[in-house]
């Protein structure tokens, strides 16, 4: 008889975030040695890695890291919620995010290549999603650079870890702001800075689709350029950060409230778990 309880199969299994049966079935194969279960379920997942290659992988957590000057923000999926909460999927995602940020990784593909204990972290996360025993993949990686940062990390689920990240890089000594200015980039979800940031051939895309909005709604042909404009002022509150309403008060816009509390904002990041 194998030389373990059911305690030893729960906590386990509670270490790994590997399946009930597989855990049992790697213990009773390793005599209840639970160092060479943890070495059996390993060789067993990475098998199993590449028929998962196909998997989708909606959860996950955001986390960052700051490091001389700078700032980095990944996302780390996964297929459940389960692992997402896993205390060794945690642990991963911290090493990832160390790994990157002691690399200066600005892209999924340098962070992979950065050095991670005595591989990569690419090796890294194959290693444990095979102990894990599901997809785990590194979707997201910014790094930022700036003179000082607000780093705000939202859950959406008070069980779950962080699903929403932000990275706001500034200018100024009102920290209290710049964090309601990171918790506004959370919530409002802004792809650029300022509108000098949005590209033309987008700005001129958007300007022929609201001229012919404007024209199939019958509006006069000389009044057409005033329209149009205004709806493309209106595209980049949508996207344009110093344009968008204050969350807080939609009777300013962030660049108010940024320039009243002595603040230039410099750069950020927003990532949310399978957006």
């Amino acid at each position: 008889m194998a030389n373990f309880t059911i305690a030893d199969i729960k906590a386990l299994r509670e270490q790994l975030g590997t399946g009930m049966v597989d855990t049992k079935k790697a213990l009773e194969e390793a005599d209840g040695d639970v160092e060479k279960a943890v070495e059996i379920l390993r060789l067993k997942g990475a098998k199993g890695n590449a028929k998962r290659a196909d998997r989708s992988t909606s959860e996950g957590l955001i986390a960052a890291r700051e490091q001389n000057g700078t700032v980095t923000l990944i996302e780390l999926a996964c297929e459940t919620d389960f692992v997402a909460k896993n205390d060794r999927f945690v642990a991963l995602a911290d090493k990832v995010v160390e790994a990157a940020a002691a690399a200066g990784a600005d892209s999924v593909e340098a962070a992979l290549a950065a050095p991670a204990g005595a591989g990569t972290v690419d090796q890294l996360i194959s290693d444990e999603a095979a102990i894990i025993g599901e997809k785990v993949e590194l979707r997201q990686v910014r790094t930022l650079e700036g003179e000082k940062f607000e780093i705000y990390l939202h859950k959406t689920n008070k069980d779950l870890p962080p699903q929403v990240g932000v990275v706001l890089a500034y200018t100024g000594e009102d920290a209290e702001t710049a964090r309601a200015l990171a918790q506004h980039i959370s919530f409002a979800n802004p792809s650029y800075l300022s509108r000098d940031d949005v590209p033309e051939a987008d700005v001129e895309k958007e300007r022929e689709i609201v001229t012919e909005i404007s024209r199939n709604e019958g509006k006069p042909e000389a009044a057409l350029p005033k329209i149009v404009e205004g709806r493309v002022n209106a595209y980049f509150k949508q996207v344009a950060l110093l344009d968008q309403d204050y969350a807080r008060d939609n009777k300013l816009s962030v660049a108010k409230v940024a320039k009243d509390a002595g603040l230039t904002l410099t750069d950020f990041a927003r990532f949310k778990v399978g957006a």
